[in-house]
This record gives structure tokens, sequence and C-alpha cells, in this order.
């Protein structure tokens, strides 16, 4: 026998799939599959679904009968008079009675309980909803925050190895004595300052990844990668004011909230006012004599409703409640709205800013460095002219940047306000 190659077998299989670490997933790119992880595992959305599920449980026991009452009344169990002691048992006492009672509301009461409840469910789905536009929002912000910051990265960068160039050139004309010492240190500053602005940029990027990582739930085995396009924008037709603000009236979560709210606050100010009429109790009573049922009893009572002002404070509650869940809701409405008419204005800057930077600055930025450049070269323009059309150049890209991201951000927020996708 040979155990050294059976306990190499043993090992190997030991070490096998059984063993094996969870394949790593790999998400990003596109702040879809940011998304669609984040619906299915966010523990924070997830905790909501089941509030709301919760909620439509309570649909049901809401409206349901209260439970039978069963009562037993043991009388005489000294047995005063007969030949006998004292006894717990129905055969052996006096006699024994039996009370079966059922509770009854008023009619309709158990209906507007059961409407009550409903609402209430109304309102926790719509604030589930809430919660996921809220989260969904927040993707898609910090997604778009990390993509304008690895753009900005790049044109630093690039602005970065072009005043080096621009430096370079300043060391060889000072140099060849045609430059001065000044130039060469201001360019060199100049890489300092450009150095530092990227290093920063850096840690912006590194804490926009760490933030997105946190808003999907930090999950184990997952690696993101970096934000590979912004989210196209939509066309101006489905940006029309009187469009969005319609389908804000009829999806936005808020509003689906406050709606389930007042709902709930009527069923609950007519409950209040079916409590001017008795609830019911019935009951059947069978005495048992020895062995046998002797005689048989029919019970009914009602709560008489005699609390006028107790009850009449109780419907102003009821009623100002009601009053309030209309004021709230307007409100929002009025608050939902005047954000919504921010928001597209501001989109409508932003796509603006772009097209004015992308086709006018820029061009003439890059083409004013260049001339600038090549004049300092040849002797024609001092460095200061070169240090300003960079700087331009720089100023221009940025609001490039800056630009489309505040579409973005612009972009999401319409979305959350209108409760869809555009």
């Amino acid at each position: 026998m040979r155990p050294v190659p059976v306990l190499l077998a043993m090992l190997l299989l030991a070490g096998g799939p059984s063993g094996a670490a969870e394949p790593e997933m790999v998400i990003g790119g596109q702040v879809e599959s940011l998304l669609e992880f984040a619906r299915g595992r966010h523990p924070e959305f997830a905790a909501l679904r089941a509030e709301a599920e919760a909620a439509a449980a309570r649909i049901e026991p809401a409206g349901a009968l209260p439970d039978p009452m069963l009562r037993t009344e043991l009388r005489d169990v000294t047995n005063e008079g007969r030949d006998a002691s004292a006894n717990l048992l129905p055969p052996r006492i006096g006699s024994t009675r039996y009370v079966v009672s059922q509770s009854l509301p008023w009619f309709g009461k158990r209906d507007l309980r059961r409407e009550m409840a409903g609402a209430g469910a109304d309102e926790a789905q719509a604030r589930t909803r809430a919660g996921w536009l809220d989260l969904a929002t927040r993707i898609k912000l910090t997604y778009a925050q990390h993509h304008v910051h690895l753009i900005s990265i790049r044109y630093a960068q690039e602005n970065l190895d072009l005043m080096r160039r621009v430096a370079e050139i300043a060391r060889t004309r000072y140099a060849s004595g045609f430059g001065s010492q000044q130039d060469a240190l201001r360019a060199q500053s100049e890489i300092i300052a450009m150095e530092t602005d990227l290093v920063m940029l850096e840690g912006e990027s590194a804490q926009a990844s760490a933030r997105i990582r946190a808003l999907l739930g930090r999950p184990e085995n997952v690696k993101l990668r970096p934000p590979e396009k912004l989210r196209p924008l939509p066309p101006v037709a489905k940006l029309d004011i009187a469009a969005l603000e319609a389908r804000l009236r009829a999806n936005n979560p808020q509003l689906a909230a406050d709606d389930a709210r007042v709902v709930g606050a009527e069923k609950g100010r007519d409950l209040v006012e079916r409590n001017r009429y008795p609830d019911v109790n019935v009951g059947v009573a069978p005495t048992q004599m020895r062995n046998r049922v002797s005689e048989w009893e029919l019970m009914f009572e009602i709560n008489i409703p005699l609390q006028r002002d107790s009850r009449r404070a109780q419907e102003r509650e009821a009623e100002l409640n009601l009053e309030a869940a209309r004021l709230r809701r307007q409100g929002n409405l009025n608050q939902t709205l005047a954000e919504l008419t921010e928001s597209v204005a501001g989109l409508d800057v932003a796509h603006k800013l772009e097209v004015l930077v992308s086709t006018g600055l820029l061009p003439q930025a890059e083409l004013n460095l260049n001339a600038a450049l090549a004049a300092y070269e040849n002797g024609r323009a001092d460095f200061s002219a070169v240090l300003d059309a960079h700087r331009q150049l720089r100023r221009a890209r940025g609001e490039l940047v800056k630009a489309r991201g505040d579409q973005q951000i612009r972009l999401a927020e319409i979305e959350k306000l209108v409760g869809e996708e555009l």
C-alpha cells in the first residue's frame, strides 16, 4: 500500500469545488447595471418592501370579527343542602352555565376598518416607490459625479502634459538666451499647482467610487467597473413642462402616499361618526344540571353611546386630521411642481452652456493656445500670453465637464419628481 499518493488525493479532493471561493462579480460601466443590482440586493430597499408587505397583510385582520368569548359559571359548588362535599366537576354540583358570545360591530364599521388598512397599505407601497426613487437618484448622481471626475482627470492630465511642454520650451529659450528665467520658474509653479489639482481630483474620484459601493449596500465579492458614459438626454419633446407636470401628478410616489393618507383620514372620520351607533353582543347560554342540559338562554346586549362630549371631540380630531392630510398634500404638490420647473429650467440652461462651450469657447481656446504657443516659440509673444491662453483652455474644459454633469443631475431630479424614467 502507498499511503502518500492516497493522502495527496484526499487533500486535492478536500480543496476542490466545495472549498472554492465565491467568484467575483463585476458590475458598473453603465448606470443601468448598478440600478439593477441595487434593486435586488440593497438592504434598505428590501426593508421597505417587507414593510409594504406587512402593511398589506394587515388588511384582512382589520375587517375580521373579534374572536367569540366563552364563559363558564359553576353554581353551588359547595352542594349546600345535599349529601355531598364541595366539587368542581359539572355533573357533581348544582348547575353549570356555559355562555358563548360574539361581538358584532355596527353595520359598515368592519368595511371602514378594512378600507383604512388598505389605505395604509397603499401609503406603504408608495413609500417603497419613493424610497427606491430616492436610492436610484443617489446612484445616478454619484455615477455622474464619478464620470465627471474621470473626465476631469483626463483633461487635467492633458493640460499637465501641455504645460510641461510649455515649461520645456521656456527652459530651452532661457538656455538659448532668448527667454528669461522667470518664465521657466512660472511654468514650474503652474505645473505644481496643476499636479495638486490632479491629486485632489483623483481623491474625489476615489470617494465617488466608495459612495457608489455604499449605495449598493457594500456588497462582498463585487468589483466596480469605472463609468464608461453618461446617460443620453431625452428628446426635447419629452421635456415639455405641461406633459411633465401631468406625469408628476399621476406618478409621483410622495403624492400617491399623500392621497392614500387622505383616504385613510376620510375612512377614519367615517368610522368615528359610526361610533354614534351601538355595537351589538349576542350570545347563547345552555345550563347543565347533572348530566343533562336543562335549559337554554339567549342574550342580546348593546353599548349605549352616551358620552357625547367625548365622541364629539373624537369627531373633531378626525376632521382636523383629514384637513391636515389634505393641506399637506397640497403643500407637497406645490413644492414638487416648483422643483420640477426649476429642474427643467436648469437642464435647459446646462444644455445651452454645453453647446456654447463645445462649439464656441473650447475650439476658440484651443486655437488661442496654439497661436500663443507658436508666437512664444518664435519670440513674438511673451510667456504671460501663453499662460493666459492655457488657463482659458482649462477653464473651457472645466465648464464643459460641469455643464454635462449638471445636465445629468437635473435629469435625475426630474425623473425622481415624475416617478419614472424619461
